[in-house]
């Protein structure tokens, strides 16, 4: 199986997942496509690093042969993919942050050593 078919299938499954099996449909949001350029940005700046240097290189049979910043477009549909996926589950599942945790009791001050005056306490009438 090529890179480009892998891709498509990926892809693919990833976009059923999000509108038919987990019904989320993040890709129909505005928010999903924000998070995804601000995601998109550093994963072409590491796969521009890492394919530029040639730290990984690409079967040219098995590929497009499009490339954004060094690295096949391929590499794009991955991403996508996975962050597809990732948030999709992450929605479905309801997972939310941690509560706060619950606040402290109030502290009250030590006990004197000394007995109440008793002319305060009669001035407060108690």
């Amino acid at each position: 199986m090529t890179y480009t078919v892998a891709v498509g299938l990926a892809v693919t499954i990833a976009l059923l997942v999000d509108l038919v099996t987990l019904r989320t449909r993040l890709v129909t949001r505005r928010v999903f496509w924000i998070a995804y350029a601000i995601v998109l940005f550093f994963q072409l700046i590491s796969n521009g690093i890492l394919a530029g240097r040639e730290v990984v290189r690409y079967d040219p049979d098995a590929i497009l042969g499009l490339r954004v910043v060094y690295a096949p477009v391929e590499d794009v549909g991955f991403g996508f993919a996975l962050v597809l996926m990732t948030l999709a589950v992450w929605v479905r599942t309801g997972a939310r942050p941690a509560p706060p945790p619950a606040p402290r009791p109030a502290r009250h001050r030590a006990a004197s050593s000394t007995p109440p005056d008793p002319d305060r306490t009669e001035a407060r009438g108690t």
